[in-house]
């Protein structure tokens, strides 16, 4: 398999798990895992999951491919 489709895979396996830990932290305590890792927003109901980590690995990507462009 081509390197990209394999980075998809990981990228698509790793949203799923994003999306799905809300759901997770409301019975596992997730106060352990460090800020950069994964940051947890939750209000009213409402959760919010990033990655900072996974943020500045996809902005680095998108100036490197523009800038390669």
């Amino acid at each position: 398999m081509h390197p990209l489709t394999w980075l998809g895979v990981a990228l698509i396996l790793i949203g799923t798990a994003l999306v799905l830990l809300p759901i997770l932290g409301k019975y596992v305590d997730l106060s352990q895992v460090p800020s950069w890792l994964i940051y947890i927003y939750h209000s009213n109901g409402f959760y919010f999951v990033t990655s900072p980590l996974l943020l500045v690995l996809s902005l680095t990507a998108l100036i490197v491919y523009f800038l390669t462009r």
